[in-house]
């Protein structure tokens, strides 16, 4: 059973064709990489798949439910299946790293004693035990997108979406972030990696999906960073 497929996704804004015939499948556990310039869609594909942008053609399943066929209640409890992480962080910045990594448990209702040993634990996980009481401005870009990546784990999502996550990072900082996703999907967390660093796809070594004006033009098993 997949997780994800896309089936004959298109997306545009008035005149302009964002995503063209989109066909595409993840498997539970997998590691996909997705690749292609700025602006060739990968952002909107991610907001598609997390019920943020609906698509203007074609269908979207996740756990072989068509999610735009969902009640809004179930639509909540579809993103908490799903973990995304961004290039700029979007942090709280009025709470501590610990408070923002326990803010998206506590509004959901969970006792206090739970919340405190999830967000402790998912926090040690991104070796951030010690810079927990940190605000955001305490803290490199390195150490907000390990505490975003923490926060994007606090439901045990399948699926983490990590849209640019190394883009506004140096590459120690950004191969931190890679290694820890990476920890993430041998755990059995299956990652949807939207990037155009060239070095970190052909790296890795993983499956590579490449976009071009709109359309998937590669789908390969061990890709390249071919575009």
């Amino acid at each position: 059973m997949s997780l994800v497929y896309f089936k004959n996704v298109s997306k545009s804004y008035k005149d302009t064709v964002i995503l063209d015939n989109v066909t595409f499948e993840v498997e539970k556990g997998e590691f996909v990489c997705l690749v292609g310039r700025s602006g060739v869609g990968k952002t909107t594909l991610l907001k598609i798949l997390y019920h943020e942008e609906k698509p203007t053609k074609g269908r979207v399943f996740f756990e072989e439910k068509d999610i735009f066929k969902l009640k809004p209640k179930e639509v909540v409890q579809l993103r908490r299946k799903m973990g995304m992480i961004f290039q700029d962080f979007k942090l709280l910045n009025s709470k501590t790293a610990y408070e923002n990594v326990a803010f998206a448990l506590e509004t959901t209702g969970y006792p206090e004693a739970v919340v405190k040993k999830e967000a402790k634990e998912l926090l040690k996980l991104v070796n951030l035990q010690d810079r927990m009481d940190n605000f955001p401005y305490q803290l490199s870009s390195g150490e907000k997108q390990r505490v975003a990546l923490a926060r994007a784990l606090i439901h045990r999502p399948e699926i983490i979406l990590a849209d640019e996550p190394t883009g506004n990072l140096d590459p120690i900082n950004g191969w931190e972030i890679i290694k820890l996703l990476l920890k993430i999907n041998e755990l059995g967390t299956a990652v949807i990696l939207a990037t155009h660093d060239k070095e970190v796809v052909n790296t890795l070594n993983k499956r590579v999906i490449s976009i071009e004006n709109g359309r998937v033009i590669r789908d390969e098993k061990k890709g390249k960073y071919l575009i």
